[in-house]
């Protein structure tokens, strides 16, 4: 990414009270950006900030709302509805460019929540606007759950021998200055940007391994099989058709599988696999430093 001077834009975010939203709204202000921004909470809040929008110059809408579940009737709402929502509000405030949180999952889409946010991208592209979707691959936030467990003494948990699946992860700050890097960018306008962290590309068992060493702990794993979320997958799935709350769990279950058994890499178009090497990096801050960081916290 080429680095660019900020010059002082009006940016509406969305989604500025989760993880990486809160990130970004960090870097907005830094830069120093006027930034209206609205916490993530209920659909509500965030369409009532695309109704504002047509009160307000905008120059830029940056989205980093998700949902929080990912079932189906949440992703519909939120990931497409919410989204689209902002984007009629956008194009109606006259702004330049939207810039679009989403996720390197949905470049094999199984799940819902990846067809809503697809459906999405879909209809950004097409809307006229000046757009960037970005596509993160794992945060450390999702490679961080088992921290405590590991300082307690326990064993960390890996699924099969711990080396399914790969990722790069990204820290909030630095993805957050990867979106804020998109403005006024020629070279991120009108693309899809899938963004990973400083390599390696890492496994379970060496996020595992990392935090051990962060603890000075002898390393313990103990296996987990994903296939006991395809067949919880399967029983809750026979009674989707009769209740929401099946329906919801299936999903669930499909969803673990799905991140036990699938690497955040770019799939290599040629082969059809994940490869690490066509997965850019971006940033300074490695998950190493960051496990030795939040180890001293718990």
């Amino acid at each position: 990414m080429t680095a660019t001077t900020p010059t002082p834009r009006r940016i509406a975010l969305a989604g500025a009270s989760g993880t990486i939203g809160a990130a970004v709204l960090r870097r907005l202000e830094a830069d120093g950006h006027y930034v209206a921004a609205l916490p993530r909470g209920a659909i509500a809040e965030v369409d009532a900030l695309a109704e504002g929008l047509a009160d307000d110059r905008i120059d830029v809408v940056i989205s980093c709302i998700a949902s929080r579940s990912g079932a189906p009737h949440d992703a519909l709402a939120v990931d497409y509805g919410a989204n689209s929502d902002l984007l009629a509000a956008a194009q109606a405030a006259g702004a330049e460019h939207f810039i679009l949180l989403s996720a390197i999952c949905v470049q094999k889409p199984l799940l819902a929540f990846q067809h809503a946010k697809l459906a999405f991208e879909a209809e950004l592209a097409a809307s006229g606007i000046g757009y960037t979707i970005v596509r993160p691959t794992a945060f450390f936030k999702s490679l961080s759950g088992q921290a405590k467990r590991v300082k307690a003494g326990k064993p960390f948990l890996i699924f099969g021998d711990g080396n399914l699946t790969r990722c790069k992860p990204i820290s909030d700050d630095d993805l957050a200055r990867f979106i804020a890097g998109c403005i006024d960018n020629p070279e991120m306008s009108g693309k899809i940007l899938p963004i990973g962290g400083p390599g390696p590309a890492l496994s379970l068992r060496d996020a595992g391994e990392m935090l051990f060493e962060a603890t000075g702990k002898t390393p313990k794993f103990k296996s987990v099989s994903p296939k006991m979320f395809t067949w919880a997958g399967r029983v809750l799935g026979l009674g989707a058709p009769f209740s929401a709350w099946f329906a919801e769990k299936a999903e669930y279950a499909r969803i673990a599988h799905y991140y036990a058994t699938e690497s955040m890499l770019v799939i290599d178009p040629a082969t059809g696999e994940y490869s690490a090497d066509l997965t850019p990096e971006f940033g300074q801050e490695t998950l190493e430093s960051h496990y030795r960081r939040l180890l001293a916290g718990v």
